[in-house]
């Protein structure tokens, strides 16, 4: 048993089906690939992170030339002529009511010394007092607000925020509050971002206040960032709406893409691991009625399983054949031998002696024929397929019958065609026992002084090679004479001289080489009776060209 198991051919134990889960390995790759798409659909998210910022950069841009114009407005009409040290504070409210007051922005004007002058929150009285709408008390925000609430936490996480210094507003605003503003008052304009909450900003930029070049005090406006985080996060839930639709709508695809295609396949697998298990023959592999390449596996495959149970069948039939064509000549081998210790007499000692040697001699070569049928399917599958030039491989076995005299007074007649013309695809030396096995098979119906004609012709797309002989013909039920142990031999030749495998072998050879082989009689009407007289049989071969 261990001698078995170390054999170098054994083979090995059957790998255990892998166990899938509910979702199969060929959707999620669809789907993975499909989502790469979404996924630079949602790198806009991050681009609007980066348009923030310009937004910002241009606001801040917008304030210090607001503040550049308003500070010249001021230097220009608010003050008490070219001698003027001090700002008119009258003018100054005045002006900055008019230009700053319908917008959102806020001004505060600051003197020499520092102290606030005016601030255009309380110019208006509209602007007194800001008043916010409340949610009423013990009020739940819905799911849809909540919802909100965590998309929007999540975006923040994925927003660049810049690092400033948070906003306070004293009650008394000095100048020495603000760094921008002294830099203002010292004579160079200068910005600044300072952040109100978590999601805005506070946007100031403060420029001096000059006549003729001489400070008189210093403007900062100041703007928050509210409407360019409004329009960014509009934007974003925008995206995320889109990538949400685009999500749903790819995974729906997706799922029915793979599963169109991991449905069937998966069928097919299970299919195939109950016919390789499957006792019996109620196990077949489905057909799949589709238009497309799944379809064509499926035939295929159905096709491969038919011709495995085809050639199962066939292997059995060869070996129940095998075992009754051995029987014979070991039957007669044993009575032989039997009889040949029971008897005294040379004279049937002698014919006994003869009986036994010719057993063995049809036992070799039923042997011989039989391991070479066995070897013929590994070798047509291993074997190269080369080109072979016909006419070439004919011309040479007729030669080697000639030059040997192999024909008993049989003429062999072929002529030589050129070089190149007739090309097949296959293996030489299988093309040649099927050429000998036919030239052999003639030459045993014919009686001495016969002809054997052997031609090569084209047809189309293929090349026919013809054999002819002159013999009695073929029986009535010619079909059988390519089964296996089929004989059928002229009355002179001894029993046993053929194994009947020649045929079967050469029938086997031709359709490995995509080609066919039948035979029929050659058939003439006879002039005095006028019915069909048989002339001898004929074989044809077809094999496809080069």
């Amino acid at each position: 048993m261990a001698a078995e198991a170390g054999r170098p051919d054994a083979s090995p134990p059957p790998r255990p089906r892998r166990r899938r889960g509910p979702i199969s390995p060929l959707v999620r790759r669809v789907l993975v690939v499909n989502l790469f798409a979404l996924l630079i659909l949602v790198g806009g998210i991050f681009y609007l992170t980066q348009f923030r910022e310009r937004l910002i950069e241009r606001r801040l841009e917008q304030l210090q030339i607001q503040a550049d114009i308003l500070a010249g407005a001021i230097g220009e009409s608010a003050t008490g002529g070219p001698e003027a040290s001090s700002i008119d504070k009258a003018a100054a409210r005045q002006i900055i009511g008019r230009l700053v007051g319908p917008t959102e922005t806020r001004a505060r004007l600051f003197d020499l010394a520092g102290n606030l002058m005016v601030d255009s929150r309380f110019l208006a009285s509209s602007r007194a007092v800001i008043a916010e709408n409340l949610p009423p008390l013990g009020a739940s925000r819905s799911l849809e607000e909540r919802f909100l609430d965590l998309v929007n936490e999540l975006l923040d996480l994925a927003a660049r925020r810049p690092d400033v210094a948070p906003y306070s507003e004293a009650p008394q605003q000095h100048a020495s509050d603000y760094i921008e503003v002294v830099s203002a008052l010292a004579g160079e304009p200068m910005t600044q971002i300072r952040r109100l909450d978590e999601d805005t900003l506070l946007l100031s930029a403060a420029v001096p206040v000059q006549r003729f070049r001489r400070v008189l005090g210093a403007l900062m406006l100041s703007a928050d960032t509210e409407d360019i985080e409004d329009i960014v996060r509009a934007e974003q839930i925008t995206i995320l709406k889109v990538f949400g639709i685009s999500f749903a709508i790819t995974l729906l695809l997706s799922i029915f893409l793979a599963s169109t295609i991991a449905r069937p396949v998966r069928k097919l697998a299970q299919a195939a691991e109950h016919v390789r298990y499957g006792l019996g023959r109620e196990q077949t592999l489905p057909q799949i009625e589709r238009n497309d390449e799944i379809g064509d596996l499926s035939a295929t495959l159905k096709e491969m399983t038919e011709a495995l149970y085809r050639q199962i069948d066939a292997t059995e039939a060869f070996a129940a054949d095998v075992a009754h064509e051995l029987k014979n000549p070991l039957s007669s081998l044993r009575s032989a031998v039997e009889s040949l210790g029971r008897t005294r007499d040379e004279s049937v000692q002698a014919r006994l002696l003869a009986i036994i040697a010719e057993d063995v001699r049809r036992l070799d070569r039923l042997i011989t024929d039989i391991s070479d049928a066995s070897r013929l399917d590994a070798e047509l599958t291993r074997g190269r397929m080369e080109e072979v030039d016909l006419g070439a491989l004919v011309a040479t076995l007729v030669d080697a019958y000639r030059s040997r005299d192999a024909g008993g007074g049989v003429t062999i007649v072929f002529a030589p065609p050129p070089a190149g013309r007739f090309r097949v695809r296959g293996l030489e030396s299988r093309l040649g026992q099927v050429i000998a096995n036919l030239i052999d098979n003639a030459i045993s119906f014919c009686p001495a002084g016969a002809t054997v004609t052997v031609t090569l012709s084209r047809k189309g797309d293929h090349i026919e090679l013809v054999v002819e002989d002159e013999g009695p013909g073929l029986p009535a039920d010619a079909d059988r004479i390519f089964e296996r142990f089929y004989s059928e031999r002229p009355d002179q030749e001894a029993f046993g001289t053929h194994s009947g495998l020649g045929l079967s072998i050469s029938k086997q050879i031709v359709e490995a080489h995509r080609g066919t082989i039948r035979a029929e009689n050659r058939v003439e009407p006879d002039a005095a009776t006028g019915e069909s007289r048989v002339l001898g049989a004929r074989f044809i071969v077809t094999l496809p060209r080069a």
